[in-house]
Formats: structure tokens, C-alpha cells, sequence
């Protein structure tokens, strides 16, 4: 079964333009008004400590003793920034208060950081350019669905292996493990056999459980293993990807556990809030060197010498100050490093961001954060 986003536009009002965005914005309810939001729960710990987010001992043993054939499927399906990330996924240090004071400021109405005078979102384009994944095309948003049927773990993995005790190890109740497949992984490495695909295929799933679709401790639910499995189709996961990342920025707003993409996340704070770049500089920002923005290549490499604004930001009042007085200024609505590229708004508001496997769905309203975009497309 399929459902389209064609289902839902008729629950889709016509984007009205920024007056009417800027309007909206005065009647948001307060962040304060809404029940259980930790915007006032100072005392609540939502990140730090987490498992999921601790470093990983298997992954980077297991990346270098990958065959290049299978590098390159990895590259061909839209996967070399990931994969990047992932070889120096031990490396990289999270600003832990920094990502809980932005997640204060989130509102689980419309999917957006509420700073004082505007709002700011991770836009589909932007969360694309960051991962370096395959792009949606403009006028591509009304023919995007997604399936929702019942989902086969093990018609999945049955392309990695077919033994039953490996199927067993690999899978248990609704989540797939991600060490027993790291560990097929390297048994196949080390005997040198040609199952190239095959191998792509589980490091893929290793690669994009740990950066993109972190949920629990070395795990994945079986909707996120269908997406990924999906990438090696040609499909493209960036709205997969956003919409579970906005999930659980809700879930951690609301006081539940955060999970979905968090370097996704400290990349676009990086981006907009933390760096900018500066040709005049001679020394290394010592905090970029350790942040996701200093392994991303191509379009967005940006040289370690850059000025960190938030440098002198120590601790999570001092985050919780810093944010919530953030102004335009400071934002950096269009990074030098973004090199021109313009992000256009979509042709209606609310496009249907759908979790595959998942019975929710999560409105996306980049009209809110107009100021973020190039150019508004015009309606048709």
C-alpha cells in the first residue's frame, strides 16, 4: 500500500507569503504554554549520557576492511559523506548542552526553533546539501509516497545472509542489531570474498543506523532498515531522514528521549549558529576540529580556520542565554560556505514529511522560515 502526498494536500492551505508567515508568528503559542515542554524544566536531562551517542568500537575497524568495489556502491548510492562520518565518527565531540538548549527552543507545532523575533528550521534542501545525499527535484514533492505495508526484516537481510542463526542474532523484536552485522561484515572481509554488494548493502545499513538513524543502543527498527535498504533502489531518504530527526526533536521537547540524526543536527547549528568563515585567520579553530563540519568535502569544505562565535559559550546556562537572545545578525541566514546555493521555498506549505513503516507523519513548513530561503517560488 502507498500513500501519496497528493492524500494530504487538500488539508494543505497555498503558501500566502512571508506578511503572512510573519503575522502567523505572533499568535505562535508561547513555548512556555505548552504542557510538559522542557522549555520550563531547566532541571531535565534529555541527552547527555545516552548510549546511543557514546562512541562505537566496531565501526571504524570494520569501515577499513572494506573492499573498494564495495566503497564504490556506497559512493554511487549518494553515500560518501556518511561514510565519511562514519570513519571519523570516534573523533567527533558533542556539545551536548548546546543541542539541549537548542532543543528548548523547539516547537512541536510547527517544527521550527522559535528564537525571539523570527524562526529557523533544517530545511529538506539544506539537510540534502549537509549529507551529501541524492536531491529531491523541485516539483518533485506532490509525486513523493513512501510504503507503508508491513515490512519483512528478514526478506531484507536475506540478501546479506540466509543462515538462520545469523538471522536470529541480527534481529529481535522490532529492531535490527547493528554489531552482528558488523561482524558478518568483517568475516566476509577477511575470507576476500567477491559478495561486494552484498557487503555495501550491511555496511550501508551499519553506516546509516549510526549517523543518520540513531533510535536505540546498536539498534534500528525495522522502518529504518527499509529505508536504507531502499537507498541501494535509487530512492532518495532525505525526507525519511528530516522527519525522524523532527520526531524526536518533538519526542525531547515533550521530555521523551531524543533521537534521530544529532550530528545532522549539530552540522546545521554549525552552519548557521557556531562558525563562519575567515580568509584573515592563520590558526586552527581548536573547536572545529573536532565538529562534523570539519569532514564534510565538495561544495561545503570549509577550512578549519574559521572564527567560532560560540567559543566563548561554556556550559548550559550560558547556552540557554545565547540562544534564546539569537538575532538574525547572528544567525547567518546564508553561510559563505553554502557557496551560493539557493534554497527555494516549496510551491505549498505543510509538505508531508512520512517515516516509512510509520503511521505518522510530520508537517514540514519551510514558509515559516522564509528568511533561511533564496528565492519563493512563484504558485501555480
Amino acid at each position: 500500500m502507498k500513500r501519496s502526498y497528493s492524500a494530504f494536500a487538500e488539508d494543505i492551505p497555498p503558501y500566502s507569503g512571508p506578511k503572512a508567515t510573519r503575522d502567523s508568528y505572533t499568535d505562535l503559542k508561547q513555548l512556555s504554554a505548552i504542557p510538559g515542554h522542557i522549555y520550563m524544566r531547566p532541571g531535565l536531562q534529555i541527552l547527555p549520557g545516552q548510549r546511543r551517542f557514546s562512541k562505537v568500537p566496531w565501526l571504524v575497524p570494520m569501515l577499513e576492511l572494506l573492499p573498494p568495489t564495495s566503497i564504490g556502491h556506497l559512493k554511487e548510492w549518494g553515500l560518501s559523506t556518511v561514510f565519511v562520518l562514519a570513519k571519523n565518527y570516534n573523533k567527533l565531540v558533542h556539545v551536548w548542552e548546546g543541542v539541549t538548549a537548542m532543543a528548548e527552543l523547539w516547537h512541536p507545532q510547527t517544527n521550527s526553533f522559535v528564537f525571539p523575533d523570527f524562526e529557523a528550521t533544517i530545511l529538506l534542501d539544506e539537510l540534502e546539501i549537509l549529507l551529501g545525499l541524492p536531491r529531491y527535484q523541485r516539483g518533485e514533492e506532490p509525486t513523493i509516497s513512501y510504503t507503508v505495508e508491513q515490512i519483512n526484516s528478514w526478506s531484507i537481510l536475506a540478501y546479506i545472509t540466509t543462515k538462520k542463526t545469523d538471522l536470529y542474532t541480527m534481529t529481535s523484536g522490532m529492531h535490527v542489531h547493528l554489531l552482528p552485522i558488523a561482524q558478518w561484515i568483517t568475516s566476509q572481509c577477511k575470507r576476500k570474498t567477491t559478495n561486494y554488494t552484498a557487503i555495501a548493502k550491511a555496511a550501508a545499513i551499519c553506516i546509516c543506523g549510526v549517523i543518520l538513524f540513531p533510535e536505540s543502543d546498536g539498534a534500528i527498527s525495522f522502518g529504518n532498515l527499509s529505508i536504507i535498504d531502499s537507498i541501494s533502489e535509487g530512492m532518495k531518504i532525505g525526507q525519511a531522514i528530516l522527519g525522524f530527526l523532527y520526531a524526536g526533536l518533538t519526542s525531547a521537547a515533550l521530555g521523551g528521549p531524543f533521537y534521530g540524526s544529532v550530528i545532522a543536527l549539530e552540522l546545521w547549528m554549525g552552519m548557521h549558529i557556531q562558525f563562519r568563515t575567515a580568509e584573515d585567520l592563520t590558526t586552527e579553530c581548536k573547536t572545529m576540529l573536532n565538529h562534523p563540519l570539519a569532514y564534510m568535502g565538495g561544495r561545503l569544505h570549509m577550512s578549519t580556520r574559521a572564527w567560532c562565535k560560540t567559543a566563548q559559550v561554556k556550559g548550559m546556562q550560558a547556552w540557554r542565554k545565547y540562544l534564546r537572545n539569537l538575532t538574525v545578525v547572528d544567525f547567518g541566514m546564508r553561510p559563505r560556505f553554502m557557496h551560493g546555493w539557493i534554497i527555494h521555498l516549496p510551491q505549498r506549505t505543510g509538505l508531508a514529511l512520512r517515516l516509512l513503516g510509520n503511521e505518522a507523519l510530520v508537517s514540514y513548513n519551510p514558509d515559516r522560515c522564509y528568511l533561511q530561503c533564496g528565492a519563493v517560488r512563484p504558485r501555480r
